[in-house]
Order: C-alpha cells, then sequence, then structure tokens
C-alpha cells in the first residue's frame, strides 16, 4: 500500500461506493430514492477523489467537502460521513496540523449548520457520529503523525550518521596517504641521493674520457638534483599543512628482510605465526617501496590478528614472488573470540621497526601503533603500485588478507 498508495486509496474509495450502492438500493421501498443521475454523479464525487488523497493532500480534502455537504443533505448513505473523515485524517497527516485544524474547523461548522437545517429533530443522534468519527481521526492523525516524526527524526538521524562515516573515512584515507607518502619520501629520497653521488663520483672517475662523457654524467647530477629537490617540494604540498611534525628521527625504513623479526614479535605477544617467503634464488632485490608495503600490510593484519582472532588462535603469512608481482596473504584460524592482548607491533611512525612495546590486556593501541584504519591503510598501499588487496572470512573459518603487488608498474 505504501508503494501504490492509488491503488491503495482506490480500494477504499470502491469500498465506499459499493457501500452506497447496497443501501441505495435495499431502501428503494422505504422512501422514495432520489433521482439515479443525481445520486449516481453525487456518489462518485464522495468517493472517486479519495484515490488522489495522498497525491494532492490539500485540494482533494476541499473538493470532498462540496461533495460530502451535497451528498449528505440528499441523504444518500453513509460514504459522505466515511469519506468527510478519511479527509480530516489526510490532511493533518499529510499537510500539517495547522492546515488539519483550518479543516477540521470548516468541517465541524458545515456539519453542524447541515444538521441544524435538515436534522433539528434529531439533532443530538445526527452529530453523534459526526462528533466522534471527527474525534477518532484527530487522534489517529495525531498518532501517526507522531509516528511518521519520529521515523522522519530517525533518517534524517541515519543519514547525518552515514555522512560523518564517509567523512570520517575520507579522513582517514587522506591521513594514510601522508603517512605513506612520508614513507615512501624516505625510500625515494635515499635512492635518488644514492643517484647524485655516483653521478658525482663518476665525474671525477672519467676525466680522463671523452667530454662528452662528462657532461652526460654531469647532467645526471643534476637531474637527480632537481628531482630530489621537485619531489620534496611535492610532497610538502600533499602533507597536511596542519599537521605537526611527530618529532621523531628518520630511520631506514623495513622492509621483507624484516619479517622473521616481525613474527617472532608477534609469537612473543601470543599468537603463533608460520611464517613462509619465497622471493626467487638469485631475484633482485624488491622495490623499496614495495618491499615496505609487504611489510607493512603483513604488519596490520598480524595486528588485526593479535586484537581479534582471540585465544588460540593461529596465523599463517606466505609472501610469494612472481615474475611480475608480489602475492602476500595472512591468515588467521579464529579459534578463539575472546578478547586478545594488544598489539606489541610498532607502528609506521616508531623509531625503529625492531623495539618491541609493552602491551596491556585491555586491547588498546600503544602509542606508535596504527590504529583504526587498518584495512584502509593497507588498500592504500596496494592503490599507490597498483595493486589489489582483498579481505574476508576465510573459507575454513577465520579471516585472511590477500594482496598483489606488481613489479613492473612499481619499478
Amino acid at each position: 500500500m505504501r508503494a501504490h498508495p492509488v491503488f491503495g486509496d482506490s480500494l477504499i474509495a470502491g469500498l465506499l461506493l459499493l457501500l452506497d450502492l447496497l443501501l441505495f438500493v435495499t431502501s428503494a421501498g422505504e422512501r422514495p430514492p432520489p433521482l439515479w443521475y443525481v445520486a449516481l454523479p453525487s456518489t462518485l464525487a464522495v468517493t472517486v477523489p479519495l484515490a488522489l488523497r495522498r497525491r494532492y493532500p490539500v485540494v482533494v480534502p476541499y473538493l470532498l467537502l462540496l461533495a460530502c455537504t451535497l451528498h449528505g443533505s440528499l441523504e444518500l448513505g453513509a460514504s459522505s460521513l466515511f469519506a468527510t473523515a478519511i479527509a480530516v485524517y489526510t490532511v493533518l497527516v499529510y499537510a500539517g496540523r495547522r492546515q488539519g485544524t483550518i479543516y477540521l474547523a470548516l468541517t465541524a461548522a458545515v456539519g453542524v449548520a447541515q444538521t441544524l437545517l435538515l436534522f433539528r429533530d434529531t439533532l443530538l443522534l445526527s452529530l453523534l457520529p459526526m462528533v466522534v468519527a471527527l474525534a477518532f481521526c484527530w487522534v489517529l492523525a495525531e498518532f501517526v503523525g507522531a509516528r511518521r516524526a519520529y521515523q522522519g527524526e530517525l533518517e534524517a538521524r541515519l543519514h547525518l550518521l552515514e555522512t560523518e562515516r564517509d567523512q570520517a573515512a575520507r579522513i582517514a584515507v587522506a591521513e594514510e596517504r601522508g603517512r605513506i607518502a612520508r614513507e615512501l619520501h624516505d625510500v625515494v629520497a635515499h635512492a635518488v641521493s644514492v643517484m647524485v653521488v655516483q653521478a658525482d663520483g663518476a665525474s671525477y672517475a672519467i676525466r680522463p674520457s671523452p667530454d662528452t662523457a662528462e657532461r652526460a654524467v654531469r647532467t645526471i647530477s643534476e637531474t637527480g638534483r632537481g628531482a630530489l629537490s621537485e619531489l620534496r617540494r611535492l610532497l610538502d604540498v600533499l602533507r597536511d599543512t596542519t599537521e605537526e611534525e611527530d618529532g621523531l628521527p628518520r630511520v631506514p625504513q623495513p622492509g621483507t628482510d624484516a619479517l622473521v623479526e616481525l613474527a617472532e614479535r608477534v609469537r612473543a605477544a601470543g599468537l603463533p605465526v608460520t611464517l613462509e617467503v619465497d622471493l626467487g634464488d638469485g631475484e633482485p632485490e624488491l622495490p623499496a617501496g614495495v618491499s615496505l608495503g609487504v611489510y607493512r600490510i603483513v604488519q596490520e593484519s598480524l595486528t588485526n590478528a593479535l586484537k581479534h582472532a582471540g585465544k588460540g588462535a593461529r596465523a599463517t603469512v606466505a609472501v610469494h614472488r612472481a615474475p611480475d608481482a608480489v602475492t602476500v596473504q595472512v591468515a588467521d584460524d579464529g579459534a578463539g573470540r575472546m578478547p586478545a592482548l594488544a598489539t606489541l607491533l610498532p607502528g609506521p611512525d616508531a623509531a625503529s621497526p625492531g623495539g618491541a612495546q609493552a602491551g596491556t590486556a585491555t586491547g588498546a593501541r600503544m602509542p606508535g601503533v596504527p590504529g583504526g584504519n587498518g584495512l584502509i591503510g593497507m588498500r592504500e598501499r596496494a592503490n599507490v603500485f597498483g595493486g589489489t588487496l582483498t579481505a574476508g572470512p576465510a573459507p575454513g573459518g577465520g579471516w585472511q588478507v590477500r594482496a598483489t603487488l606488481p613489479l613492473r608498474t612499481a619499478t
């Protein structure tokens, strides 16, 4: 009915029309009925507009008031009383209390005047049904209106909560991108600095060589310096200008070579971890940014396992290198669901990747541990390298995270 209000209101109009026709037929022998070409249009005028009462909640009730006045004066049936009551309810619920009060007062005045003129001998008996019907519709409309107002307020609150949640997610993404930018700044700045140093050294070592080679190497040095300067300027723009520096010294960022140490710290925190790392024999080292991304994804996944997998759970970490990508899979069996120990893993802003911090049994994050936006951070890290990350329940129970970081794009 709510999805198709015209259909539901048409049923009401049809029932009232049928009721009037039955009364018209059954009372034919008791008193001379009005002419059919008067009775039928009058009855249709009272019932048909009800089908559009919710679409036009002010116009239709006033049209019904005129039609019901004529219909009641001819004593054609009870549909005028029902239609009037429905009209009062419609205006109160769909047009507001102010419009409803005006319409109710006008309806009562017309009804009383009509009763005094036509039914003076049975005044009280004639007024009683109208008073009862109008009072009932008023109370019902107040109840329905209050409920609609409550539902509207509830929907507004839900919309506000969704807006705040989306805003919080956008803020979290921005913060995570800033964190990733700072980490990649250290990685890229180190690489470019090495390039500049090597180029400077080469320019001195090849003096016996032709001048063209020396100029080319000097160009490399100048280009590297310019690239480093532009990179720093760009990352300064990307950073939040209102963000305060954390005051921690810049240190080399961890990579895949630190995964063994990470697994040991997680085991010490109470979560057994099986680590499998296969980066290929004789393969060149992973790009520093990809290596850092792998470490952070494993770190955050194990942090979540410590917090949510529960006591008695076990975790597995698998890192495999393919010719064109690195895949990371971290899964836990979810054996326990009691609150886990607080993570002992240092976050991206920790002073050193090695120093484990003491945790508490409350599950609260320790200073320096990235918190609250783990999945957002992992997805952002994967997106930086054009990769993908999925997280969800594992087929055999527990939780799993799987990430793929392309190598060609990263290099």
